[in-house]
């Protein structure tokens, strides 16, 4: 596990989406939403800043890039230190849900809001 702050979300989900195969920014934003059923919805901005610092810290690199109707699309992929430190942080957040589940279990209370 990582040694690390914990991962702030936004950065979590860029990585997750680019776990399953390179993407474009675009494809990263409708991925992102659909992974979170709509709650987070990354601004273009946002995204791009995020892709630009993942791609400073070895985390992504480009993976090709193509002209679509006049326009540059960048497509992103994660490199294997950007794999670790996904792992890594779904390894953390795997754990510490496990202790809020058996925390709440143990009130009688069972995920998906039904008591015990």
């Amino acid at each position: 596990m990582s040694d690390g702050p914990p991962m702030r979300e936004p950065t979590f989900l860029v990585l997750t989406a680019l776990a399953g195969e390179p993407r474009h920014g675009y494809a990263v934003i409708e991925d992102v939403a659909a992974m979170t059923g709509g709650r987070v919805r990354l601004r273009a901005g946002t995204l791009y800043a995020a892709l630009d610092r993942l791609r400073s810290d070895g985390l992504i690199e480009v993976d090709r890039e193509e002209v679509v109707q006049s326009r540059l699309r960048r497509y992103y992929k994660l490199t294997a230190p950007g794999e670790r430190s996904l792992a890594a942080e779904t390894t953390r957040l795997r754990t510490q849900a496990a202790i809020a589940e058996e925390r709440l279990r143990l009130r009688g209370i069972t995920l998906g809001g039904a008591t015990a």
